[in-house]
């Protein structure tokens, strides 16, 4: 079965090629600074595989870009409808993530995700450029950044500097819905895949 250029695997496919060849990286040299098989970076370009969550936020560190240079494909428009039928998500150990609207404005970049922590679920991440922002519309959420611990429900939000080592888990038994927000400066995702060139990081969003 062929893969559309819209569906999420084919917008993906065509970003990471276009992002891998801007950054003059093989196929193996990308494989080894992402921690990322070969082979598996090869069906992601060809439109096939299972893109996970820790993959797709592990080539964003890397490559130096948003996530959103590698999953959105969406033109922008003076209005912007996403319906949530139109938008497959990203799976990761505890998270549904689906891409909703990349914004720029002046030096910052803003991504919108619709998220969903798993019932039981925990999403760890060693941390990533940004900041990151969430509010809750369902369930109880425990959030876990650098050490630091806080519960959330409905209504609530959280803010913090997404570097740190962070970790979201559903609480209570029942699945969380929130909307996530990162912002980032537009040259800051460059600047870190500098400075991390030789060792790749921790998977993880």
């Amino acid at each position: 079965m062929s893969v559309s250029e819209g569906s999420v695997r084919g917008v993906l496919a065509a970003n990471l090629k276009r992002v891998r060849a801007q950054r003059g990286l093989s196929l193996s040299e990308l494989s080894r600074r992402a921690g990322v098989g070969k082979a598996t970076l090869s069906q992601l370009e060809s439109g096939g595989g299972n893109p996970t969550l820790e993959t797709v936020f592990g080539l964003s560190r890397i490559l130096g870009v948003p996530i959103s240079d590698l999953v959105d494909g969406r033109p922008s428009s003076e209005l912007t409808v996403v319906r949530a039928a139109d938008v497959e998500a990203f799976s990761g150990e505890g998270v549904d993530l689906r891409p909703l609207r990349r914004i720029e404005s002046g030096d910052s970049v803003f991504e919108v995700y619709d998220q969903q922590v798993r019932a039981g679920g925990t999403q760890d991440s060693g941390g990533h450029v940004g900041t990151e922002h969430t509010i809750v519309q369902a369930g109880r959420l425990g959030v876990r950044v650098n050490g630091c611990e806080t519960e959330l429900g409905p209504g609530d939000y959280v803010g913090f500097d997404a570097s740190l080592p962070h970790a979201y888990t559903a609480l209570g038994g029942e699945p969380v819905r929130s909307v996530l927000l990162l912002h980032q400066r537009a040259e800051q995702p460059l600047h870190l895949a500098q400075r991390r060139q030789v060792a790749a990081p921790r998977p993880g969003h």
